[in-house]
């Protein structure tokens, strides 16, 4: 089995692009893959952000709204995914096509729009949206990328079990997300490539340790 966690931007468009092609992927992979969509909000990806856009970092008031929409949008996305996964991917993906590539507005309305475009279910959304619950799992998700040393979106870690490695893959940035599909391989020779010492670096990759708890956490 594998496994790949997604680190994203759930307002971003970067992000949105390598959902597409990794999904794509996973869909059509004949390997048995667990794939998990998580977004990350943190200082050091807010400022990423404003760099991105060009706009100052003394810029609070630019800075909060920022902070308030990303976090918002990622508990809305977690309070969906009460609901399913697949109801909270479709959610999230459209999220970010809506607000990073046709330039809407981040809002409640958006937001409940896009619930019923997905089929979720709008009461229990407000409800569960409301809840502890979901900004405990938003947290969970986030001391998940902190364990596994996730600075930047998007980031991927991927645990390819038929290689007995005792260790994952993270890699950092949307360049380096296309050698997802060679991680998944379980030829000899991807075996031992990726036991070879320094090779990782070479590819803004390195090794994550394996710890059983995060497979609780979705």
């Amino acid at each position: 089995m594998i496994e790949i966690y997604l680190f994203v931007n759930p307002l971003g468009a970067i992000c949105l692009g390598s959902e597409k092609h990794l999904w794509n992927f996973v869909q059509t992979s004949e390997q048995k893959i667990q794939f998990r969509l998580m977004p990350l909000v943190n200082m050091q990806t807010i400022d990423a952000v404003l760099t991105r856009r060009g706009t100052p970092k003394h810029d609070i008031h630019a800075r909060n709204q920022l902070f308030e929409n990303t976090y918002s949008a990622a508990l809305d996305a977690k309070a969906l995914q009460l609901q399913g996964k697949k109801k909270a991917r479709e959610f999230l993906m459209q999220m970010q096509e809506e607000v990073a590539c046709n330039g809407k507005e981040y809002n409640h309305e958006l937001v409940i729009s896009l619930v019923e475009a997905v089929g979720g279910d709008v009461e229990m959304f407000t409800e569960d949206r409301q809840s502890d619950l979901v900004k405990t799992l938003f947290q969970e998700d986030q001391n998940t990328a902190r364990e596994m040393g996730i600075t930047t979106h998007p980031s991927a870690v991927v645990y390819n079990y038929a290689c007995e490695r005792d260790y994952g893959v993270l890699l950092e940035g949307e360049d380096a997300l296309t050698d997802i599909p060679r991680l998944c391989q379980v030829d000899q020779e991807n075996y031992q490539i990726f036991h070879i010492d320094g090779y990782l670096q070479r590819k803004n990759e390195r090794r994550v340790t394996h710890d059983t708890k995060h497979l609780k956490l979705m």
